[in-house]
């Protein structure tokens, strides 16, 4: 710590690195039981008893307001009491779980994740943000975040790996920002944390499997089963990949439109032009016409070479933009693969080609909820040894309140074929063709009206 404290903390040595190490933002892996809550309260206090500022504001911040109060709050409550027997040091408020320090002002307190409201219009000078797995990201990004800034706050993130999300988007970008700082401490470097005899009982095969093993103690992000299509690395990987518009000029432009189904199914529409996926389009409560709408003005104002669409509820788009000239292909997810012996269906086939698209270089979009797409599916192999990809719904069921992966369904879309990129003039003729078409069939349509209506 920066200076020697009146309470009694011995930092084990891992603690001592982070408390030494840290930067502006931190963001610390930790397994279970390493010792990360006596961490926080330690930064906590530290910084409060040394703040300068008026009134400074120091924040714990956990999922639910209940764990705040039951982890963090008795545990220092004890830190602090050599303080609290001195009358007039410190002011508790165990109605809004707060510490205030007489002698500068500053404040501890607790917060909940469940009510970010309650943080809204302070101004933070320091958070430790527990369990951050569990925690959405608007909550960073819209309020504390922006608490911060007034006066260069700081951020201590702590957790557990538990696949993608807002703690693996921000361990992930603290390993690239010289600004901030990661580090990972497994149950094997936290100084005894836990007995040696307990965490070899743990590992045990009756005990724990291995990837449980892997992501709880040895805090691995990309801890998964064997049988996980998409790494949680690759989908990252992916995400922070950068080209320029020169990089894949040459390549084919396709769109894959991906129709929703029913309940809380977005219609998507998504644009790969070689290596690069740029922004998806994500629709909610349209129906068949509009999205066949949406679809045609993009095809009209990108051009693509290739336009695949779900037949499975996209018959209704696919029939309407036809009407309308354009030239689409309609895909059966579950029909045929152009390699039957090899993937059970098409949807395999694509889901497989995408996988290795990304291991290839493809960049996508830093979207946490494309990247927990990704990197969902499992896959398993038929009695005929052809590679299965496990269903939609069963996808659906460990995705986050039962999202269905429409984005990554899209993208998928537009590996359905190989596609050639169409050369200047090959694609000014068929803009002329498509014009001239929509023209004659208006000009047939406006005869058609007069004939109605001459006498």
């Amino acid at each position: 710590m920066s200076r020697q404290l009146s309470i009694s903390y011995q930092p084990r040595k891992w603690q001592r690195e982070c408390h030494l190490g840290r930067k502006r933002f931190s963001v610390y892996a930790l397994h279970r039981r390493a010792g990360k809550t006596e961490l926080a309260i330690m930064e906590l206090i530290e910084a409060a008893l040394a703040c300068e500022l008026d009134l400074g504001v120091f924040v714990y911040l956990a999922p639910l307001l209940k764990q705040a109060e039951s982890v963090v709050w008795r545990r220092l409550l004890q830190k602090l009491q050599p303080l609290t027997n001195v009358p007039g040091t410190i002011h508790v408020n165990n109605a809004d779980l707060s510490v205030t320090f007489a002698h500068n002002g500053a404040m501890i307190r607790l917060f909940g994740a469940n009510n970010p409201d309650a943080m809204r219009g302070m101004r933070l000078d320091g958070v430790v943000i527990d369990e951050v797995a569990q925690i959405e990201p608007m909550v960073w990004d819209e309020i504390v975040q922006p608490a911060l800034s007034d006066r260069l706050g700081w951020a201590i993130f702590i957790g557990t790996p538990n696949g993608i999300n807002l703690f693996s988007q921000l361990f992930f970008y603290a390993k690239r920002d010289p600004l901030w700082h990661a580090a990972v401490y497994t149950v094997y470097e936290t100084d005894g944390a836990i007995d040696p005899v307990e965490i070899a009982r743990l590992r045990r095969p009756d005990v724990m499997t291995e990837t449980a093993f892997a992501r709880e103690y040895l805090c691995d992000f990309n801890a998964a089963g064997d049988d996980q299509l998409i790494s949680l690395a690759d989908a990252e990987n992916a995400s922070h990949r950068d080209y320029t518009e020169t990089d894949f000029a040459d390549s084919p432009r396709i769109i894959g439109v991906d129709p929703a189904r029913f309940g809380n199914d977005r219609s998507t529409i998504v644009r790969r032009q070689g290596l690069q996926m740029l922004p998806a389009i994500a629709m909610r409560g349209i129906d068949n016409m509009e999205l066949a709408t949406r679809t045609a003005s993009l095809i009209n104002d990108w051009q693509p070479d290739a336009v695949f669409i779900d037949a499975g509820a996209g018959s209704g788009v696919i029939d309407r933009l036809r009407q309308l000239g354009f030239n689409v292909f309609e895909v059966a997810f579950g029909g045929k693969s152009s390699e039957p012996t090899v993937y059970v269906n098409k949807r395999t086939e694509m889901w497989w080609l995408m996988r290795e698209w990304l291991r290839a270089g493809g960049a996508i979009p830093n979207d946490i909820a494309l990247k927990q797409e990704l990197a969902t599916p499992c896959y398993f192999f038929d009695a005929q040894n052809r590679r299965v990809l496990e269903s939609k719904d069963d996808i659906k069921k460990r995705l986050k309140d039962g999202a269905s992966p429409d984005l990554a369904d899209a993208l998928a879309l537009t590996f359905a074929a190989p596609v050639l990129r169409a050369s200047k003039i090959a694609r000014q003729m068929m803009q002329y063709q498509e014009r001239f078409a929509k023209a004659s069939s208006l000009s047939r349509y406006n005869r058609l009206r007069h004939n109605l209506r001459a006498p």
